[in-house]
């Protein structure tokens, strides 16, 4: 499975409206995509940074979908009031222990490694890593999506409260740091995001 995120960094009094517009106007035009299979909206209203992500069955629907969507996605940034930056991956895990519910919170972290690091990076976090992060007080589900041609990954771990994710803070950064020394790769950034908006129908990837 295949995923598009688009990452605006938006004036913070636009971003209700923002919400608004990716629940009411664009999560059905894409849930009724051929092929997708779901919607999240991630925000940070501290900085504004919002990233809406699309799920789809294969890459073919995802590349199927640009020229529908291209539009949308461009309008939605307006709303936002900022520029879209469009990256797309490959969804390599996902683990749900249960769905989330308003007020959950997500964790989001990038790493890079070298083109060939990316299946090791793929193997440690499925064996080595998931099995504490779902340990974590609160944890609701794990992914990670990786871009094979840039040496990229993001892990996604969603907790069902701010609260939660932020007791895990110490715990995940020790985590961090061992995944970045058996995997071999770096850590570009972490974030922490509202997680507004989640319609997801992405099946068990551990």
């Amino acid at each position: 499975m295949y995923a598009r995120s688009t990452t605006v960094h938006a004036h913070p009094e636009s971003i209700d409206a923002g919400v608004a517009h990716i629940r009411d106007e664009v999560m059905p035009m894409c849930l009724e995509t051929e092929g997708c299979i779901g919607l999240s909206m991630l925000v940070d209203r501290m900085s504004g940074r919002c990233i809406i992500t699309t799920a789809w069955q294969d890459e073919a629907a995802m590349r199927a979908s640009e020229d529908r969507l291209r539009p949308v996605r461009e309008h939605a940034a307006e709303i936002l009031g900022g520029r879209p930056q469009v990256d797309e991956w490959e969804i390599a895990v996902l683990h749900r222990d249960h769905s989330s519910a308003p007020g959950a919170c997500v964790r989001a972290t990038w790493l890079r490694t070298d083109l060939q690091g990316t299946n090791r990076v793929v193997e440690i976090y499925r064996m080595g890593l998931l099995p504490e992060i779902q340990e974590f007080d609160g944890f609701c589900s794990a992914s990670l999506m990786v871009d094979r041609t840039s040496g990229y990954a993001v892990s996604s771990v969603t907790f069902d409260s701010r609260d939660a994710m932020v007791r895990n803070r110490d715990a995940a950064v020790a985590l961090r740091e061992r995944a970045s020394s058996e995997t071999g790769s770096e850590v570009v950034e972490v974030g922490e995001f509202e997680l507004a908006l989640a319609h997801l129908r992405v099946p068990e990837m551990a």
